[in-house]
């Protein structure tokens, strides 16, 4: 039955109770209240404070109360209202119950001097001691707890780029920050509620001894020393009876700020904390014994506690070695066990991760945020530079300590394969002259991995002079990090997958539903699109504005189903992003290039042979030789102007001369003039005769 009425009025007994706690705090303003009713209210009062006191206390973690700020709210509108209803019984019969009497004339020894002492004391120490540096510590905490988080979500980023957490771990931390965050936050403002109920509290105090004074010489005709002791003890009374249950309250909230947010025993880390050092205890022990014999303290008590620190000691030091033996074994037999039981996992052996970067024991201080490297840190800005630059998402970027390497020595491999290799010489720099520095510095020879270019190693004492020189002084870790972000600049069209390409595809779904369903998959396959954005990321064009390549795509897929010509046509589409990232773009600004012989062009044309499969050259080998010679010849004069490398040429000849360079050349870039803006002005300075 009970079931079934909260089901149908959708409350639950915890809703119903708490509502009629409020409730109740809400009629004690408006409704006087028997005596009797009053003191079963205080002991309620009492009772709640003592619960939210022991739940602070051993509460593993404070997120377990993270309605704390609430409960406080609760407790103080609670409390102020008893001390309303107290104060109408005090001044309207003279008679507010048993409690308030009990603590009057008991807890203030039935002294109306005595009790105010122990009163004002009981104030003072929740003021001046307990609420202020609650107040400073909720403070200071929310405004760490703020700070840190850029910092905190950061190391979640890199853990999950590194795959030291999954995206479920990654997801569960970022709540528990945001959580944190929006905890301490609330604690900052409700510790302020603690203060202004303390201040309540000693007002309403001031009010019942002066209003029950009055009374009782008006009304009851008393004298006023008596008035006032009468009174005096009930006002004391009523007033201990909220500012004990209030000392309680303030104790716990500086037991909740100040215990941290980490998971943790709070009553078993303190003691061991306190007591959990032999050695502390011996010393003190050994003190407590010099001042009990050599001074006139008492003897037998200072003895005493001396000797059972030296005992607790003795015992605790034998107890920890026993511990010690015993973890030690219970260790080794339960490896030996696992090692017996487990089964064999190959399939975690199966996975190849994309791209990896294996180091020597000797680089882990850099890749280990806890002694001070950031390598991790610019991982993750490599893939956020590449996003940015190329349009496409790195696969996650695995770091891994490889003791079969030399300490200095790293790897990177893609797709399990090694691809590169490079060392570092620790507590060096490496220094290249850019070109125009004349003056020479002493140092280890050496070669940049990432450009092959001449460069040294000099000393921490040699770096600002280098710099003052004008050579281009880095450090090891971004020597590693240039490193990686080349090879994975250069790799990136293989690893671009159908998974990833359908993932750009959903995303430009949301904002243009009607092009994607028109292109996808009624006019092309997903592995269509696939190799046109390799082919563009192959020669380092980005596909970040993959709404004007669909479009275009959308436009010619009807005519071609061959990829390297609905390239072309993207390309074409591409020139304003292809002429500002290769050619300078002004009036009297003269870009050098070199264009192929019309003959050349003509003689690789008719080498070309179409099949449903797509199209190839047949020209012979000796002969694409002598072109490409010629072509390495022109390349270097250009080269030695000081120029990139860039070869112009027709659009129907430009996809099968850069097919044919692809072997003999790395960096080669090769453009049609109709991938060249309108206002770009081409200098030829060779051109490829062969």
């Amino acid at each position: 039955m009970d079931a079934a009425s909260t089901g149908s009025t959708g409350l639950s007994r915890a809703d119903i109770a708490i509502a009629g706690y409020i409730l109740a705090a809400v009629l004690f303003f408006i409704i006087p209240i028997p005596n009797f009713l009053l003191d079963v209210m205080l002991a309620v009062n009492l009772s709640v404070a003592l619960v939210i006191m022991m739940n602070t206390l051993f509460v593993k973690e404070v997120l377990d109360m993270s309605f704390f700020p609430t409960m406080l709210l609760f407790a103080t509108i609670f409390r102020i209202a008893l001390n309303v209803s107290s104060t109408r019984l005090i001044l309207s019969t003279g008679d507010p119950g048993n409690v308030v009497r009990t603590f009057g004339n008991f807890v203030g020894g039935g002294d109306i001097i005595i009790g105010a002492i122990v009163f004002i004391v009981l104030v003072i120490i929740q003021f001046v001691v307990i609420n202020k540096g609650s107040e400073r510590v909720s403070e200071v905490t929310a405004r760490f707890t703020l700070d840190a988080m850029p910092g905190k979500q950061m190391a979640i980023d890199a853990d999950l780029n590194t795959g030291a957490i999954t995206d479920e771990e990654a997801k569960l931390r970022r709540e528990k920050l945001q959580e944190e965050s929006a905890f301490f936050g609330s604690m900052d403002g409700a510790t302020k509620y603690v203060k202004g109920d303390a201040t309540a509290g000693l007002i309403i105090t001031g009010i019942n001894l002066i209003g029950g004074t009055i009374m009782g010489v008006a009304r009851q005709g008393m004298e006023v020393t008596d008035a006032l002791n009468n009174y005096g003890l009930l006002t004391i009374g009523d007033g201990l009876s909220s500012q004990i249950p209030s000392l309680l309250i303030s104790l716990a909230t500086g037991i909740l700020v100040t215990k941290g947010s980490k998971a943790a025993d709070f009553s078993g880390l303190l003691v061991k904390q306190l007591f959990g050092i032999p050695r502390v205890l011996m010393l003190v022990g050994g003190v407590l014994i010099i001042l009990g014999v050599f001074t006139p303290l008492n003897l037998v008590l200072f003895m005493g506690f001396g000797i059972a620190f030296l005992v607790t000691a003795n015992s605790m030091n034998q107890t920890i070695a026993e511990a010690e033996i015993e973890e030690e074994v219970v260790e080794e037999e339960a490896t030996e066990a696992e090692e017996i039981r487990k089964p064999e996992n190959v399939v975690s052996l199966l996975s190849v991760d994309p791209i990896e970067l294996e180091f020597g024991y000797g680089i882990i201080p850099l890749a280990d945020v806890n002694q001070g490297g950031d390598l991790l840190d610019r991982v993750v800005m490599i893939r956020r530079q590449i996003a940015l630059e190329l349009g496409t998402v790195v696969p996650i970027i695995r770091l891994r300590d490889n003791i079969q390497l030399n300490p200095s020595q790293y790897i990177i491999k893609i797709k399990g394969i090694q691809v590169a290799e490079g060392e570092i010489m620790f507590d060096h720099y490496m220094a290249m002259n850019p070109g125009y520095v004349e003056e020479e510095i002493t140092g280890i020879p050496t070669e940049e991995p990432s450009f092959h270019l001449p460069a040294l190693w000099i000393t921490e004492a040699q770096r600002e002079r280098a710099e003052s020189l004008g050579y281009t002084v880095v450090d090891p870790p971004s020597i590693i990090a240039t490193h990686l972000t080349e090879i994975v600049r250069s790799h990136i069209a293989e690893l671009l997958t159908r998974q990833d390409v359908q993932n750009l595809v959903n995303n430009l779904s949301e904002t243009n539903p009607v092009l994607v369903e028109e292109l996808v998959p009624a006019m092309m396959s997903l592995g269509d699109v696939q190799k046109v954005l390799q082919n563009l990321l192959s020669e380092g064009i980005s596909i970040r504005d993959l709404l004007s390549i669909f479009e275009i795509l959308a436009d010619h897929a009807p005519a071609t189903r061959d990829t390297d010509v609905l390239t072309e046509y993207v390309r074409q589409g591409l020139r304003r992003a292809i002429s500002g990232r290769y050619f300078m773009v002004g009036e009297g600004q003269k870009n050098s290039v070199v264009t192929i012989d019309p003959k050349v062009e003509q003689e690789i044309m008719s080498s070309v042979k179409q099949t449903e499969q797509g199209a190839y050259l047949t020209m012979d080998p000796e002969r694409i030789r002598q072109i490409m010679e010629a072509t390495r010849e022109q390349v270097n004069k250009l080269e030695e102007l000081g120029h990139n490398a860039i070869i112009v040429c027709s659009p129907i000849v430009r996809m099968y001369f850069r097919k044919m360079s692809e072997d003999y050349f790395e960096d080669l870039i090769v453009v049609s003039y109709n991938e060249v803006e309108p206002g770009v002005e081409l200098e030829s300075v060779g051109m490829v005769t062969a």
